[in-house]
C-alpha cells in the first residue's frame, strides 16, 4: 500500500462531505483523510489501487485545487 499526500482547499465538514463521494469512489472509504487544521489543507490517501493522478482529477471534478506534495 503506498501513501500519497496533497495539498488541498478542502477546508471545513462541508468540504469533506462534498469530495467524499469523489474520494470513496476512487480507493474506498477509511482509506483518506484531510486534515482541516493543518494549514495547507493535508489530503493523505492509502491506497495500492490508484495513482496520484486519478486523485487529482477527483478533487478537481469535486470542485477543490489540489497539488501533490513532495
Amino acid at each position: 500500500m503506498s501513501t500519497l499526500r496533497f495539498k488541498t482547499t478542502i477546508n471545513c465538514g462541508g468540504c469533506i462531505k462534498a469530495v467524499t463521494p469523489a474520494l470513496n469512489h476512487e480507493v474506498g472509504a477509511n482509506n483518506w483523510q484531510v486534515d482541516t487544521a493543518n494549514p495547507d489543507k493535508i489530503l493523505t490517501v492509502n491506497s495500492a489501487q490508484t495513482t496520484a493522478a486519478r486523485i487529482l482529477v477527483a478533487v478537481e471534478q469535486a470542485g477543490f485545487e489540489i497539488s501533490p506534495l513532495s
